[in-house]
């Protein structure tokens, strides 16, 4: 995997986590009782993103760390993943 491949993975799941992690404990404006003019009541009252953002980095740097740790020990390779066999017949390496 190549530096810019990495780099790749890391944003993707970050993302992904960022996404799962902004609908954990969603506190509308309705719930808190103060509903801002020109604002639907199920506007969100204190998102915290900053404090979602370094979570979601912490629990990415987990999870790229071991898909990254998968992908360069070759234990999973694009062979495995190739279910239909687009790739070809294998060819026995030595």
């Amino acid at each position: 995997m190549s530096i810019t491949g990495g780099l790749v993975l890391f944003a993707v799941i970050w993302f992904l986590v960022f996404f799962v992690t902004l609908q954990i404990r969603p506190r509308s404006q309705a719930d808190a009782g103060a509903v801002e003019p020109g604002t639907p009541p199920g506007a969100p009252a204190d998102a915290q993103i900053g404090r979602k953002a370094r979570i979601t980095t912490l629990v990415t740097v987990v999870i790229w760390a071991v898909i990254a740790a998968v992908i360069l020990s070759g234990a999973v390779t694009i062979r495995d993943l190739d279910w239909f066999g687009r790739l070809g017949p294998a060819t026995a390496t030595n």
